[in-house]
């Protein structure tokens, strides 16, 4: 997969995370994208790990499905290491 893949990839990945888990998150669009691309690669490396099942191509249902685990979990981490800063 090229960079735009995984651009492509981590935008939708990060926007259904947040559309799963709604809340006030610090950050716009660009770190939207860096949560969905980085929770990408969490989910591809988890699912090699555990089921040796990794990303395979865009088009692949199981690597939409390890994108959109991985940012959801990174979304939450995220949010538990910002949580006690200003939002201001």
């Amino acid at each position: 997969m090229g960079i735009i893949g995984w651009i492509v990839l981590g935008l939708v990945a990060g926007l259904i995370a947040k559309a799963i888990m709604p809340g006030k998150d610090p950050g716009g669009i660009i770190v939207t994208i860096l949560i969905g691309i980085v929770g990408a690669l969490l989910g591809g490396f988890l699912g090699n790990a555990i089921a040796g099942e990794g990303l395979q191509n865009f088009f692949s249902l199981t690597t939409w499905v390890l994108a959109i685990v991985g940012s959801i979990i990174l979304l939450a981490v995220y949010r538990l290491v910002t949580r006690g800063r200003s939002h201001a």
